[in-house]
């Protein structure tokens, strides 16, 4: 039955006011999309001046716009300049020689950014995805950064993205991803060198995705896997160095996924033995030579 005069009508004034809204839309999008844009670069440019507090000032001011972003695209445009912030080089502390008083406190100064970068990463990831501020979901490019400060991950869920620590080095402070759940995603460490500080994985629980440790190396610091789930996913540890520092497997449970230790070097890390059991389980791979002697 076709629609009478009234109800074309009707019909036609519905499709002029939802033809009006989308253009509302559009342009309301396209006004957000524009400010966020003049915003962006007043931002950037104040990470490229000679003071550290209008640096300072920059990085929080990237932080508020990833979090206001109009679309995931801008957000994540943000975030990727952070973390091109922290692959920049920086000059190394000259020490707390009286002669070198000036630029020891202008190193100071300038790690205080470097330092607030890593701290506001990990508070925007622990959030919940989908909820305001959460940066859950976004790649995180870190390749070839130095962690010596905190990073928070406790608790994220790693179900989409990549995180990539790549070629990084570790040198202090805590990276926590105590209590993480790795679902699905990437969390690549290949070639970074853990000399100090501290990475804890304890009770986290992985049920699927790669955290990717193939040819790292551990020579200080420790890293923690005490009481963490395997049941599904990968954690490769393949030709890595295993040369000093702390590995802990402690209470770990392996039921499921797959922990590859094939072609490392070192000692066998602690734990992994008692929480793995003998024989090993099939998807736990380790080298022949970290194997006990039969009886």
């Amino acid at each position: 039955m076709w629609p009478g005069p009234a109800g074309a009508g009707a019909l036609v004034a519905l499709v002029v006011a939802y033809r009006r809204q989308r253009v509302d839309e559009t342009g309301a999008h396209r006004e957000a999309t524009r400010l966020h844009t003049e915003r962006f670069s007043q931002a950037v440019d104040k990470l490229g001046s000679d003071s550290p507090a209008v640096r300072l000032g920059g990085v929080h001011a990237l932080a508020g716009l990833a979090d206001d972003a109009p679309t995931q695209d801008l957000r994540q445009t943000c975030i990727d300049v952070l973390c091109g912030y922290l692959q920049l080089p920086f000059t190394p502390d000259p020490g707390e020689d009286p002669a070198h008083q000036e630029e020891h406190h202008r190193y100071l100064a300038f790690r205080k950014v470097r330092h607030t970068i890593l701290r506001l990463i990990g508070d925007h990831y622990r959030r919940p995805q989908g909820t305001h501020r959460s940066w859950q979901g976004s790649d995180l490019d870190l390749t070839g950064v130095t962690i010596d400060s905190d990073m928070d991950f406790a608790g994220a869920v790693f179900s989409d993205g990549r995180v990539d620590f790549r070629d990084a080095r570790f040198t202090g402070g805590m990276v926590d991803f105590h209590g993480a759940r790795f679902s699905s995603g990437t969390v690549k460490f290949q070639g970074a060198v853990f000399s100090g500080g501290r990475m804890d994985f304890r009770s986290a629980t992985f049920t699927g995705g790669t955290v990717d440790f193939h040819g790292a190396t551990f020579t200080g610091g420790t890293v923690d896997f005490r009481f963490a789930r395997f049941t599904d996913g990968t954690v490769n540890f393949g030709s890595a160095r295993f040369t000093g520092g702390t590995v802990d497997f402690h209470g770990a449970t392996f039921t499921g996924g797959m922990v590859n230790f094939g072609f490392a070097r070192g000692s066998a890390p602690r734990g992994l033995f008692a929480a793995a059991g003998i024989p090993v389980p099939a998807t736990v791979v380790i080298p022949s030579a970290w194997l006990p002697p039969v009886p």
